[in-house]
C-alpha cells in the first residue's frame, strides 16, 4: 500500500480522535493487522477500504488518494469545530437554573439532537461515531471535545459529589456552524430535558433500540433511529 494511502488513513483516524484498537474493531481486523495496515506492510481489502470511509466519514477517494487529500482534513477539523458547537450550545439550553449540567446528561442532550436531526433530515448533525457506552450512547470525540473546549476557557469543570459538572464561561455559546433549524433543535431538546435528572435521560436513552441492539462498545448507525416509535424518539422533547 502507496505510504500516501497511509498517511492518509492516520490523518484521517488521528483527527477523528479515534484509536487503532478502536478503527480494527470497526473494520473487522485484528489491532496488529491494523497498524500494518497504517505502517503500509498490508493491504486494504475493498470491503475493509470502504468500512474505513465510512468509519472516518470521508469519501473513498480520499482515503485512496485519488484527490490530494486537504479538503477532507479541514472538513473532519471543520466537522469537529461543530461538534463542539453542539455541545455548547446543548450545554446553554440543557443547563440547571444555575448554570451547570452532569457531563453525562450533556452527553445525551447532544446524542438526542444528533439522531433526532438524523431522524427528520436522514443525516447527522455532525457526523461523529456514537458508541453503546454503560451510561447511554456517547460519541467518541466527547471527552476530547470538553477536554480542548476546557483547556481553552470556553467551559468550566467541578465536582459536585461524585458528578462532574459543567458551565458554559461565556454566556453566549458560538453559532456559526450551526443553521437556525439545527439551534432550534438543540434548544428545543434542551429546554424539554432541563430540570430532569440525569438518570431520567440516561434511561430514555436505554429504552431507545439504538442502544438496546448494539454491542457494548459498537459503533451506533444512526439509521437504527428509523426503527423506534415517534414518542420514544422525542420523548419530553415532543411537546
Amino acid at each position: 500500500m502507496s505510504g500516501q494511502i497511509s498517511h492518509n488513513i492516520i490523518k484521517a483516524r488521528q483527527a477523528r480522535g479515534y484509536s487503532q484498537e478502536q478503527i480494527a474493531h470497526a473494520i473487522g481486523v485484528s489491532r496488529p493487522s491494523y497498524i500494518n495496515i497504517e505502517a503500509g506492510k498490508k493491504e486494504l481489502t475493498v470491503s475493509q477500504a470502504e468500512s474505513l470511509a465510512s468509519v472516518l466519514h470521508i469519501g473513498i477517494d480520499d482515503l485512496l488518494g485519488i484527490s490530494d487529500g486537504s479538503s477532507v482534513f479541514s472538513n473532519i477539523i471543520a466537522s469537529t469545530d461543530k461538534y463542539k458547537q453542539i455541545i455548547l450550545n446543548a450545554l446553554q439550553h440543557g443547563a440547571d437554573s444555575d448554570g451547570k449540567i452532569t457531563k453525562t446528561k450533556l452527553a445525551k442532550l447532544v446524542y438526542l439532537a444528533d439522531f433526532i436531526w438524523y431522524y427528520e433530515n436522514s443525516k447527522p448533525m455532525s457526523g461523529m461515531t456514537y458508541r453503546k457506552l454503560p451510561r447511554g450512547p456517547v460519541a467518541d470525540v466527547y471527552f476530547r471535545a470538553l477536554d480542548e473546549m476546557e483547556e481553552s476557557g470556553t467551559i468550566k469543570r467541578e465536582l459536585n459529589g461524585k458528578a462532574i459538572m459543567f458551565s458554559l464561561i461565556e454566556k453566549q455559546p458560538p453559532t456559526g456552524k450551526l443553521s437556525k433549524q439545527e439551534l432550534h433543535l438543540i434548544e428545543k431538546i434542551g429546554k424539554a430535558w432541563q430540570g430532569k435528572s440525569t438518570e431520567d435521560i440516561v434511561n430514555f436513552t436505554h429504552e431507545q433500540l439504538p442502544w438496546q441492539i448494539c454491542l457494548d462498545g459498537e459503533a451506533i448507525p444512526y439509521s437504527l433511529i428509523f426503527q423506534e416509535e415517534p414518542e420514544k424518539i422525542y420523548g419530553p422533547a415532543q411537546i
